[in-house]
């Protein structure tokens, strides 16, 4: 039989058939989710530079406030944050959605790269990272012994286990701190 047949000879069949399908139907998009503000990652840029042993006044003027000076002419620009603690200088550079993360990040490289003779020669080069919004760490490792203090740890961490780790399938970023 065909739908027009039944739907002639059972009037009340067809009838409760379409009122199921109407009901259904705004069911499910009743259901829908409607997202006025979707997820959207903004285009996120990352300074790390370490100064192990300076105080933090000297990491600010020294690091941050020419790290800064030389981003703030970067196009596309929304926000920069930058914090500083005893030997760290920490600057994110948040960029409107509509540049591009990777030539952004490329900007921020080559701004930086461009004072880098400006920084303290004690300091470590300042690493530029795309950030992203999903990177977590995945694993912590405390280091602990009975034969070495936490000077030895600390430079063992640096120079074996840090390169170690770095190089291993799926490991995007180590640090040791």
């Amino acid at each position: 039989m065909v739908l027009s047949d039944v739907s002639i000879k059972r009037p009340v069949f067809a009838t409760v058939l379409s009122l199921l399908i109407v009901v259904f139907g705004l069911a499910a998009l009743m259901g829908l989710p409607v997202r006025e503000y979707p997820d959207i990652d903004p285009p996120v840029v990352s300074i790390s530079t370490d100064y192990t042993g300076a105080a933090a006044e000297v990491v600010d003027t020294q690091i941050t406030q020419v790290i800064e000076g030389a981003i703030s002419g970067i196009e596309g620009i929304r926000s920069i944050e930058s914090s500083t603690e005893q030997g760290e200088s920490r600057t994110s550079i948040e960029f409107t959605t509509a540049r591009d993360v990777d030539i952004a990040a490329n900007d921020v490289r080559d701004a930086v790269s461009r004072v880098a003779n400006q920084l303290p020669d004690e300091a470590d080069p300042p690493v530029v990272r795309k950030a992203d919004s999903d990177a977590r760490p995945m694993m912590w490792v405390t280091l602990r012994s009975d034969v070495w203090d936490s000077a030895e740890l600390s430079d063992f961490a640096d120079r074996v286990l840090a390169d170690r780790l770095s190089v291993l399938d799926g490991v995007a970023d180590v640090r040791i701190g």
